[in-house]
């Protein structure tokens, strides 16, 4: 398996991220993975495979964030399939645990020749081509304020045995979280995501378990 970083190819097919003009948390890296032949994610469940011949890159956005609106700890991710000829082929997108399909029949969600526009869920930040989507959510506006921080600090499968979560760091999370409720204007704004939170993957894993001691001192000292 063949993969690397590469920031100006990150940059030219990064995608652009559509945010509730009300959110309160915006991503604070991102770790990018280059594929240039068949191989397996090493941050989401998924392996790719270059069956298609006019495949030439699969890149991987690792796409983090200090918060969701309900825990500590978040993380979504974009991949964007590059063609031989430099064009965009295909584009998938997270969506709690699953992914979708980024890029509309029509193509028309392709912004700037080489970017994918994509939605974010407000607060929860899963991806989607169509705002329209969130609303077939039960819990789109109560995931946004009275369950704000209900989920305390998570522990994800690639970070089991790294970092731990007990009652107390969930409770001071739920505290520290809900001081962020919101209700969802669903009017969204573009976010193009700045040149200095690229990073490679393998640097972003060990950063987490960093950031997130640092931000439950930070909790601490607030409350």
């Amino acid at each position: 398996m063949t993969t690397n970083f590469d920031l100006q190819l990150a940059e030219k097919y990064a995608p652009y991220i559509y945010f509730d003009r009300k959110e309160p948390f915006f991503p604070v890296r991102v770790g990018v993975t280059v594929f240039s032949e068949a191989g397996r994610s090493g941050s989401f469940n998924r392996e790719f495979r270059f069956d298609n011949p006019k495949l030439k890159h699969v890149i991987e956005y690792a796409i983090y964030w200090d918060y969701d609106i309900q825990h500590l700890y978040e993380m979504e991710h974009v991949w964007i399939f590059v063609g031989q000829d430099g064009e965009v082929l295909d584009c998938e997108a997270s969506f709690h645990g699953r992914y979708l399909k980024g890029l509309l029949k029509d193509r028309s969600n392709i912004e700037d020749g080489t970017h994918a526009k994509l939605y974010s869920q407000p607060g929860k930040h899963a991806f989607s081509p169509m705002a329209e989507l969130f609303e077939l959510l039960p819990d789109l506006r109560e995931a946004t304020n009275v369950r704000a921080g209900n989920g305390g600090l998570i522990v994800t499968g690639i970070y089991e045995g790294v970092y731990t979560t007990n009652e107390e760091k969930n409770r001071i999370v739920e505290q520290y979280l809900q001081k962020f409720r919101f209700d969802p204007a669903m009017e969204f704004e573009r976010y193009v995501i700045p040149r200095d939170l690229y990073v490679p993957w393998e640097q972003l894993y060990k950063e987490i378990p960093q950031r997130i001691e640092s931000c439950l001192a930070e909790i601490r000292a607030a409350l």
